[in-house]
Formats: C-alpha cells, sequence, structure tokens
C-alpha cells in the first residue's frame, strides 16, 4: 500500500517509508535533537501526518510543546519547508504576534 507524502513543496517530498515501526523511529531524528533544523522539523511532522508517532508521542519523545509543534505544522502548510527556517521565523508570523510588546509601552 502506498501512501501519498505528508506535503509537498516545490517538488521536495519527505516521506518515512513502511518497514516496521521500530525501524521507522530510527529513520527519525535522534531524541537528543537540540538543533532543529527544517528536515528535522519536516521528518517529525511528517511522521505524525504518516500515523508513526501521535501527536503526544512526538511532543513528549522530542520535548516540544503542543504550541510549537502546532506552529511547525501550520508555518509547513502555509509556506512549506522553507517556513521552517528560523531565520525566516519573523517573516511568516502574524503582524499582530511579531511585537506583542509594542502597545505596553504607550499605555
Amino acid at each position: 500500500m502506498s501512501r501519498a507524502p505528508a506535503f509537498t513543496t516545490s517538488g521536495e517530498q519527505v516521506q518515512i517509508v513502511r518497514l516496521s515501526r521500530a525501524k521507522d523511529l530510527n529513520h527519525l531524528p535522534p531524541t537528543s535533537t537540540k538543533r532543529w533544523v527544517t528536515r528535522r522539523k519536516a521528518q517529525v511532522v511528517a511522521a505524525v501526518r504518516n500515523g508513526l508517532l501521535t501527536f503526544n508521542e512526538a511532543c513528549e519523545r522530542y520535548r516540544l510543546s503542543e504550541e510549537e509543534f502546532h506552529s511547525w505544522m501550520n508555518l509547513l502548510d502555509h509556506h512549506g519547508v522553507m517556513g521552517l527556517r528560523a531565520t525566516r521565523m519573523q517573516e511568516y508570523r502574524p503582524a499582530d504576534a511579531r511585537h506583542p510588546h509594542e502597545g505596553a509601552a504607550a499605555e
């Protein structure tokens, strides 16, 4: 049975090949990952979307907050893999979320 990739953007695909759960988990980033590059973020999102991990398992396994993982999924959906780059986060955040303290100084 062939499954569609979790997402496609500009010809790039992240797929998890179905072998066995244990082997598939070995293809994911290590649980000790501290530096989250776009590819690793995309792999974890793809694992959740393909049913290899549940949302809760991914958050627990990688010590991520629900909010952070949801942001990865939203950025991926709206901006593709490049949206996951930390240097692009400011560019892709909604304008009202970029400077939450601006209004507080004027009060």
